[in-house]
């Protein structure tokens, strides 16, 4: 492999590679053109959306009733935000598609301090880099690209034949190349997509994406199974694959773990814990009803937690906006919620400076950085 081919010491953008220094503070997961309505077939509509239609071994597919599939059609007004936000399953709410809006919301995102965004949208979720790359030129924020696949339901027809090695090389390719005939390259590999338990074709990805991972010097993101095993399991087969964990981001450490020592535990293995749900607070969680969702206060505390504990260095945070209820325009916080509502609380709370720029700033900047 070339040295252009690994760009050592340089954040890798849709528009190009760039110093770390220029990011400033970065989301590390969100999404800014996606398609999340596969999901909907998990609550018997499988028609809605292109995902496979396969029964899942080891898990319950649920059949959502008559009398509510009226609401999955249904558009987001004032009347039905509530709902809406609450049950998720709507294919307008799934669904961004609208480019000015990714602009204008951004735009808002950029005026209040922020300078990138990691859109971890991988392949099966609608990722459109020129669209990216039209965002970042009209707002000025950095995007980085994400790359690999999402779980079993996003996972395209026949992909269960389909080789490990392919796998791995079509992710390379991405990073090294660029998607398609774009020439626009993937500065993360990721989100990669693990249900629980995890399924032989998602372990295959993710085998294939840390093989990645090592050949390309790109940071890996994964999207863990929904259960507070899932995070420990995974990396061990991150390292089984030949992969770094301390180049390896665990997402969702908000809705998966909830004691923290369990959280000390996976630090411990060297991975970035990403904290990535701000701005949703809602007791109620509709993937798993029985799941405990934190506020952002409790979230603070946490994040404070392994600061003193001497991991600050491995923490990130975003708001994983997917949805058109989290978005501005709808009613919902947008991507400033972090800058404009989060970082307040987090000085009211006492949060330290030097913790408040590693995890918004210095963090960010050393996980997207190619080694």
């Amino acid at each position: 492999m070339s040295s252009a081919e690994r760009p050592t010491g340089l954040v890798r953008t849709v528009l190009g590679d760039v110093d770390p220094g220029v990011l400033g503070h970065t989301q590390t997961h969100e999404h800014l053109i996606s398609d999340m309505s596969g999901i909907i077939q998990r609550w018997g509509m499988q028609a809605v959306s292109g995902g496979s239609s396969d029964t899942i071994p080891g898990q319950v597919r649920r059949e959502l009733p008559a009398s509510a599939r009226r609401y999955v059609f249904d558009k987001i007004r004032p009347e039905t935000y509530d709902r809406i936000r609450r049950e998720v399953i709507n294919v307008d709410n799934l669904q961004l598609f609208d480019e000015e809006t990714s602009i204008e919301e951004m735009q808002l995102y950029r005026g209040a301090g922020g300078g990138s965004v990691v859109d971890c949208t991988p392949i099966g979720m609608a990722r459109d880099p020129l669209a990216l790359a039209r965002i970042s030129r009209a707002t000025g924020v950095h995007v980085v690209m994400g790359c690999g696949y999402y779980v079993h339901d996003f996972h395209p027809p026949g992909f269960d034949s389909v080789d490990e090695q392919a796998i791995e090389e079509e992710i390379i390719r991405d990073v090294q190349v660029g998607v398609g005939d774009t020439g626009l390259r993937s500065g993360i590999i990721g989100e990669i997509g693990m249900s629980w338990p995890a399924l032989p074709c998602e372990e295959r990805v993710l085998r294939a994406a840390a093989r990645a991972q090592q050949k390309t010097g790109a940071p890996l993101q994964i999207h863990p199974g929904r259960d507070p095993a899932a995070p420990l399991q995974i990396i061990k087969a991150v390292v089984d694959a030949g992969g770094d964990p301390e180049r390896t981001i665990m997402c969702h450490i908000d809705r998966t773990l909830w004691q923290v020592d369990d959280m000390l535990e996976l630090a411990a293995t060297g991975c970035y814990l990403e904290l990535d749900l701000f701005g949703q607070e809602s007791s109620y969680y509709a993937p798993e009803p029985d799941t405990v969702r934190p506020n952002d206060g409790t979230r603070i505390d946490w994040l404070m937690a392994l600061g003193e504990a001497g991991y600050g260095d491995q923490l990130l945070i975003a708001q994983d906006i997917c949805q058109k209820v989290y978005l501005r325009k709808y009613g919902g916080p947008g991507y400033t919620h972090i800058l404009e509502a989060a970082m307040p609380l987090m000085r009211r709370k006492g949060m330290e400076p030097e913790l408040m720029q590693k995890i918004t700033v210095d963090n960010p900047a050393a996980i997207l950085t190619f080694r």
